[in-house]
């Protein structure tokens, strides 16, 4: 390596300089080189101070992982034989979790003689697959694991963007300030 592609410290382009004269412009501006762009030929160097570079890009590396989501999967258990009424109110638990931009996995537990039967298992997954389509699709289909069933149902939407729509929700639903303000003035006078 014995020429840099070099950037000024405002990001104007110097060009093409040997490194021994990038080095000394560096310490002529009391900046440091640093190499931005090693695999570029010829490789791309910046007049910079390292101690700010290497803060603003912890800061970028914080932001990236702040916009990440991190995928939660949420586990409901069924029997093959489950009442009407606590199916219900299972349904109701995967319809929340879906809308809050969860995973579910469904586990349906078989016990003695029920093993005999996954035909019972498949049609309630199938059932409460079907439920829920308009919230969630499904991502593994039922699996037969032991004296277990499993299978996981994928929201449509990512968590981000159900945040997002309930941080939206809550806003419109309250009364901005200025117009609390204005009915208080109205009750006063």
């Amino acid at each position: 390596m014995n020429e840099v592609r070099l950037v000024g410290p405002n990001g104007e382009q110097v060009g093409i300089v040997p490194v021994q004269d990038a080095l000394r412009l560096a310490q002529e501006s009391d900046l440091d080189l640093v190499e931005v762009a090693p695999t570029a030929r010829p490789p791309v160097a910046k007049l910079m101070d390292y101690g700010k570079f290497k803060y603003e890009s912890a800061v970028k590396a914080r932001e990236s992982r702040k916009n990440q989501s991190n995928t939660i999967i949420k586990e409901i258990k069924l029997r093959p034989k489950i009442d009407p009424h606590d199916y219900e109110t299972k349904k109701g638990h995967v319809v929340r979790f879906l809308k809050g931009g969860d995973k579910v996995k469904v586990t349906i537990m078989f016990r003695g003689r029920e093993q005999s039967r996954p035909e019972l298992g498949r049609r309630l997954l199938a059932r409460l697959a079907e439920d829920v389509q308009d919230l969630g699709a499904v991502e593994s289909q039922p699996k037969q694991d032991g004296r277990n069933m499993v299978m996981v149902i994928g929201p449509h939407k990512r968590r981000s963007e159900h945040k997002a729509e309930a941080r939206a929700a809550a806003e419109s639903a309250r009364p901005r300030r200025d117009e609390r303000e204005q009915e208080q003035a109205g009750q006063g006078g």
